[in-house]
């Protein structure tokens, strides 16, 4: 069973160790590793019988570790003591500002790593620009007593990868440093990429227990599937394939007693609009003369529920915990804005708790079970589908009058705007915890079971 422990230096030359007192095998430990560094050392038990890790000074400078008083996990495999575990945060945008070194975003980083103390690891931030491939180090930023600082640390034992669009995860240099981070030094990479929302339906079909919950979605091909979905559904959504924010979405809808079509969507200028046409092919003409066709999806309209005539939906964080097994970590509520063709706060939607949602106990808790067991199973059927470690989803579900769950979206690298409601800090600072605490298992997986990681 892994546990965390103190680490303490003492100024001694050495190379001493002493190891907690509750370790049974430590006679067996002549090496410590911290990242991907490893010292040959002398092990002793604490003389005091203490359950703390110490250090000589020279251990310390050798692994190359910071002085930052925290308690840290402890693995022990083929005589190895390792400490930690370090997680290297990748992301970029980094700016010349010491107190804003990734730019607007430094705030969210901030509040990431501001629980390393509660989880018993030693998260930092990086971009591809600061490591030494030759010393084997990385000038990594750490956030220390309320500000940043920046501390050379071997390489971590794993990355979490926050790169924040597909323009930047696309650039040559990220993808030959990933590559050869994972390839020559075996680290695991866990949320790469962002998923293309025909891709996850495409997987999710894979598995008849995830049809249940998928609308009808197509790449546009031509007018005609957009009929025909048309006189099945009555209205369509219209999206981009990689799109996020709610950015681009469109919603379709055919009178058949007037034989009107109408379009539903948010103009350059952020207003909301509502235009009719007598024909389709006018529509589309008009509306989407700018945009490629082939880069959007066509999606079944459904009918959700709704509070006081506007369009609810919900968003499911789900995470994977430190024993490596997914966990619900935050569901909210979101209600569209006045004449708005999604729930997005910045096109005018709300987030609420879903207490605030249902007055009725019941009712709420039948609604959390539904959405709690749509996104674990989704979930661990997107994890055995998609390339790569997923360690975080975010969800976008809907629930039809009849109460049935539909899937929207899935996301790799979910957005955090729900958090900014009160009622929501909580799981917010769950959020965060989890996103570290699985780093936890995956350098544990990778010392002591690697065969498991890198199939």
């Amino acid at each position: 069973m892994r546990k965390k422990y103190p680490v303490e230096v003492i100024s001694h030359s050495k190379q001493l160790v002493f190891v907690p007192a509750d370790l049974t095998n430590n006679k067996e430990i002549n090496k410590i590793a911290f990242g991907n560094k490893v010292v040959d050392v002398t092990c002793a038990p604490h003389p005091k019988g203490r359950n703390v890790v110490v250090l000589s000074n020279d251990v310390q400078k050798e692994l190359s570790m910071p002085d930052l008083s925290t308690s840290l996990h402890i693995f022990i495999d083929q005589h190895t003591l390792f400490i930690g575990p370090l997680i290297g945060i990748l992301t970029s945008g980094f700016t010349p500002f010491p107190l804003r070194p990734i730019g607007e975003r430094s705030m969210f980083f901030a509040k990431l790593l501001s629980v390393n103390k509660s989880v018993g690891a030693l998260p930092f931030v990086f971009g591809e620009e600061h490591i030494d491939w030759d010393q084997g180090l990385i000038e990594g930023y750490f956030f220390v007593d309320g500000g940043w600082m920046k501390i050379k640390v071997p390489f971590p034992n794993v990355v979490y990868d926050r790169l924040p669009n597909r323009r930047t995860e696309r650039k040559s240099e990220l993808r030959s440093m990933k590559s050869r981070m994972q390839t020559d030094y075996l680290i695991p990479w866990y949320n790469p990429g962002f998923f293309s929302k025909l891709d996850v339906f495409e997987r999710l079909q894979q598995d008849e227990r995830a049809v249940e919950y998928l609308p009808e979605t197509h790449q546009f091909s031509s007018f005609t599937v957009i009929e025909r979905m048309l006189s099945n559904y009555g209205n369509v959504y219209v999206k981009p394939a990689n799109g996020s924010l709610g950015l681009g979405i469109h919603q379709i809808l055919f009178d058949k007693h007037n034989g009107y079509y109408y379009c539903r969507y948010r103009d350059q200028e952020g207003i909301n609009k509502l235009t009719k046409f007598e024909s389709l092919e006018k529509l589309m003409q008009k509306v989407f003369y700018k945009r490629n066709l082939s880069q959007m999806i066509v999606q079944q309209g459904i009918s959700l529920l709704r509070s006081e005539k506007r369009l609810i939906d919900f968003r499911v964080h789900t995470n994977k915990d430190e024993y490596g097994q997914w966990q619900v970590a935050a569901i909210a509520a979101k209600i569209a804005g006045q004449g708005s063709v999604t729930t997005h706060v910045n096109n005018g939607g709300v987030v609420k708790s879903l207490d605030e949602l249902f007055e009725d106990r019941t009712e709420r808790e039948l609604c959390e079970k539904k959405l709690s067991e749509a996104s674990l199973l989704l979930s661990s059927i997107l994890e055995k589908n998609m390339e790569g470690i997923i360690g975080e989803i975010g969800f976008d579900l809907g629930i039809d009058k009849s109460g049935r769950v539909w899937l929207f979206e899935a996301n790799s690298k979910p957005g955090r705007s729900i958090f900014k409601h009160p009622k929501l800090k909580n799981f917010d600072l769950l959020t965060r915890k989890l996103s570290l605490s699985f780093g936890i298992f995956l350098a544990e997986k990778a010392i002591t079971a690697p065969e498991d990681i890198f199939k």
